[in-house]
């Protein structure tokens, strides 16, 4: 794993192989920085990534100059590792914090441009997760929720559901809330 843009480019990521994680290919990471980029400045947007794991998006956006990036997952391993690297990096901009993705939303108070979700593919909660990340209110009005998944799922009826793409296995969908 490495990062693919920004300040810490090209830096490799080891993370130990007890992680119970997924990290997002290269080629789909690269693919969404790519449409992120199209629409927004880094370096004036907060990110939150959900199911962080390894950190992978988390250190993107870091890298890239977002004014804060928090990154929850609720294995205690994942934070720690993703700690260790963003003080490693010197990533003043990124916090982990420790705790079930569903908890976490139910008590967040702050709202951000992007909130990025990478669950376990085979987490049952996944057709969840836009309505209760947009139920906590915590997408900016000009804001997105970008939803990693694979490809036996899909939220076109969602009412903030936006467009799907696909990038070999991993699918992105995005979802922006009503003006």
């Amino acid at each position: 794993m490495r990062i693919i843009g920004g300040k810490y480019q090209r830096r490799q990521i080891i993370a130990p192989s007890k992680l119970p994680v997924r990290p997002t290919t290269d080629m789909a990471k690269e693919a969404l920085f790519s449409i992120i980029n199209n629409h927004f400045d880094f370096e004036a947007i907060t990110v939150l990534d959900l199911f962080a794991g390894t950190g992978n998006i988390a250190y993107e956006f870091a890298s890239r100059g977002a004014t804060e990036v928090i990154a929850v997952d609720i294995n205690n391993h994942c934070v720690q590792f993703i700690k260790k690297t963003a003080d490693a990096f010197e990533m003043e901009n990124l916090r982990a914090v420790r705790a079930e993705t569903f908890h976490f939303l139910s008590f967040c108070k702050t709202d951000f441009d992007i909130v990025f979700a990478d669950p376990p593919y085979d987490f049952q909660g996944i057709p969840e997760i836009p309505g209760k990340v947009f139920e906590a209110n915590i997408v900016k009005p000009t804001g997105w929720l970008v939803l990693e998944h694979g490809e036996n799922i899909s939220f076109s009826a969602h009412p903030f559901f936006v467009e799907k793409r696909r990038y070999g296995k991993v699918h992105f969908s995005f979802f922006k809330p009503k003006e």
